[in-house]
């Protein structure tokens, strides 16, 4: 397994101390871009970790939600996309419907990334209706690190918040998630 972090504004320092991948937040509905997107992408290069970038949906507008999303998300062969499908702060949530168009419109602006949902097991469990998940499922489940409690295969798993949002990767070796990334 590998093990990775993920950020958003929220987050001004991260350590990359044995970290092998970092998904940064980049954009949310349809105006919001990280303030922090830079100096996060960069302390992640700079570490050598696989970069992936997410964007949080809002509900409607899935294809001008992905159009700003590839538009706010540097651009660059190998790192990975994802959509952040949960429930807002206002308590809406996307629908399974809006989730779908979001991934494969970015799937068609983008087609050389791979683009990956996270949900957590509640959302996958009773609001996925289509069990669409694009290039792979990124699931949170806070709990075991690689046991997440989900009948679906899985790519990523957020295991718990705490201090921060950490994951590990269901790959042998970073040369292997890079080269799936690059598909």
């Amino acid at each position: 397994m590998l093990h990775g972090v993920d950020v958003s504004a929220y987050q001004t320092d991260f350590d990359t101390d044995d970290v092998d991948f970092v998904f940064v937040k980049a954009t949310e509905g349809r105006t919001y871009v990280n303030p922090r997107l830079k100096n996060q992408v960069k302390r992640a290069r700079d570490a050598d970790c696989i970069v992936g970038f997410y964007h949080f949906l809002w509900p409607g507008h899935a294809k001008e939600q992905a159009a700003h999303f590839v538009e706010g998300a540097p651009d660059k062969p190998g790192d990975l996309l994802a959509v952040d499908w949960e429930e807002t702060g206002e308590g809406t949530r996307a629908s399974s419907a809006d989730k779908d168009r979001f991934i494969r419109e970015v799937k068609r602006l983008k087609p050389r990334h791979r683009v990956l949902l996270y949900c957590n097991r509640s959302f996958w469990r009773t609001h996925d209706t289509s069990s669409y998940a694009g290039d792979g499922l990124w699931i949170a489940d806070y709990g075991t690190a690689g046991e997440p409690r989900v009948e679906a295969g899985w790519r990523i798993h957020q295991y718990t918040d705490h201090p921060l949002d950490k994951n590990v990767a269901d790959f042998r070796s970073r040369d292997a998630m890079r080269a799936w990334a690059e598909g």
